[in-house]
């Protein structure tokens, strides 16, 4: 198809100076919608114009027709909104596979260099957003995701979590009022630093989530419990405040384990019986019975990525005096080393606490015994007792109830922590922080380690935590948006770099 464009005169886009002196014409051939499966070309001649402003840099331009193709173009724009359109849906591939099927060959190349030239912001300054962070790799790379709470769209995908980035991003909108987010500490600081105007406000699934992990970790001083009623209460004894003492106490209780399959299977009874009785698997049962003493656990040999290949030398320079680890990083990276100073760190950190236990004075502890459920006679464990602890009495199940008395009156602690559970809960639901200093006081008086940390940190962050509690707005919108983001990571095979990710996840225009 053939086609003119005969206007009058022509409009410089420089000057804007009208001109009716003709320099040629050029030809433009467009890809458009296909026609009954075959291919259609679009031919256009495109008349070409002379400026006659003779201080205009531009000396020739063409008829504008942006109605039909963008300038530049090789296809018309309703096929480029159909190609970005596919694209932003499903990606560069599975757009490919789709546009030769309806008879428009567009690569897979073209289809992602278009979405990304057209990726563009919202257009709407936001005024409520929420900050989080996602996951490059798991425990390595971290990215950060920013969300406009009112519109419930991704404004921008940042590479990286670095204060410095969010910070610069923030100082570019200071129109944001109000910025929610998770406890971490970074995006506070880059909120104190970028958006001085803007209210903070916590996020209140994560403050019940730490409210639930210090409540866990205070149960955990009675014992790791599996909620197998085997272990005895002796290997259930913890220190006060002292994890690995209670993981060792487990450790070491695999040889009254061992003893008591064997006796029961003197007894005469079955695999699958001692499996009812005991609450280890029948398979586990009929391997341990092939034995006459407790297998040992093998371990892997050492490799040079993990600090304790050379526990030698760190052992002697440790002696020597060398005690910070960005030393010790340098000295066993010149010898081999090829693991992260991270890694080493979590080695340091364990002699360090092991000297500092053997120069404090020994203190005796109140042994603690395990609850165990009245009607199963199993050990409850801290994920459970943790999680009944903040569940109101209402919607507790008549065996969840069963066992919430049994913690109360087997734990004082549980008790409470029970009672300020609740009290916390009433406050969240009441949209009314005035009573939560009171709260913050009666959690440290306690002198149960766990909550009273968990409250010095509400304490520290206590403007964010009374926002949270008195506004409406909640990190709920970007965790949703970060389940959306790993979806489209991993269905690009977790190739895609920030650029084609932002250009995916921000909302698409639907007209040209």
């Amino acid at each position: 198809m053939v086609s003119g464009v005969l206007a009058p005169n022509g409009i410089c886009p420089d000057c804007g100076l009208h001109s009716r002196r003709r320099h040629g014409w050029r030809r433009r051939r467009l890809q458009d919608y296909p026609a009954h499966g075959d291919e259609v070309t679009v031919d256009l001649a495109i008349c070409r114009w002379r400026c006659q402003a003779p201080a205009c840099p531009r000396r020739t331009f063409s008829d504008q027709i942006a109605s039909i193709a963008r300038p530049f173009a090789r296809r018309t724009s309703r096929v480029g909104e159909i190609v970005t359109h596919l694209g932003h849906a499903s990606g560069g591939r599975p757009a490919e596979r789709l546009l030769h099927r309806l008879g428009l060959g567009v690569s897979d190349d073209t289809v992602l260099r278009q979405l990304k030239n057209r990726a563009q912001d919202s257009g709407e300054s936001p005024t409520v957003i929420g900050i989080d962070d996602w996951s490059w790799r798991k425990s390595q790379t971290y990215g950060t995701i920013i969300v406009d709470l009112e519109r419930r769209v991704v404004i921008d995908i940042l590479e990286d979590r670095d204060v410095v980035s969010c910070t610069n991003w923030l100082k570019r909108h200071p129109e944001v009022e109000v910025i929610s987010r998770d406890r971490c500490g970074l995006y506070a600081q880059a909120a104190r630093q970028g958006a001085p105007q803007a209210k903070q406000v916590a996020d209140r699934f994560h403050i019940v989530q730490n409210l639930r992990q210090a409540i866990e970790e205070q149960m955990n001083l009675h014992g790791r419990a599996t909620g197998r009623a085997l272990l005895s209460d002796a290997d259930n004894i913890t220190a006060a405040g002292s994890l690995l003492k209670s993981r060792l106490a487990h450790r070491t209780s695999r040889e009254e384990i061992f003893a008591t399959i064997h006796a029961l299977r003197n007894q005469g009874l079955s695999c699958s019986e001692i499996g009812r009785r005991t609450g280890f698997p029948r398979r586990s049962i009929a391997k341990w019975l092939q034995f006459e003493t407790p297998p040992d656990r093998r371990r892997a040999a050492l490799k040079p990525t993990s600090p304790w290949y050379f526990e030698e030398f760190l052992s002697q320079s440790w002696k020597e005096g060398i005690r910070t680890g960005s030393a010790l990083f340098r000295l066993i990276r010149e010898r081999g080393y090829e693991g992260s100073q991270s890694h080493l760190q979590r080695l340091l950190a364990g002699w360090r606490k092991a000297e500092q236990q053997g120069s404090d004075s020994k203190v005796e502890h109140e042994i603690l015994k395990p609850v165990r459920d009245p009607e199963t006679g199993h050990a409850i464990s801290p994920v459970i007792a943790a999680a009944l602890c903040i569940k109101p009495r209402g919607k507790l199940t008549p065996d969840q109830a069963r066992k919430v008395d049994a913690l109360k009156a087997g734990s004082p602690a549980f008790a409470t922590m029970r009672s300020l559970a609740m009290r916390f809960n009433g406050i969240l639901r009441s949209r009314q922080a005035d009573p939560l200093p009171a709260w913050i006081d009666n959690a440290i008086e306690t002198d149960l380690a766990p909550i009273v940390r968990f409250a010095r940190t509400l304490n520290r962050d206590f403007d964010a935590v009374k926002n949270a509690i008195e506004m409406p707005w909640s990190n709920g919108q970007a965790e949703g948006q970060i389940n959306r983001l790993k979806t489209l990571k991993r269905a690009m095979y977790g190739r895609a770099g920030p650029e084609l990710l932002r250009a995916r996840m921000l909302p698409f225009r639907h007209t040209d």
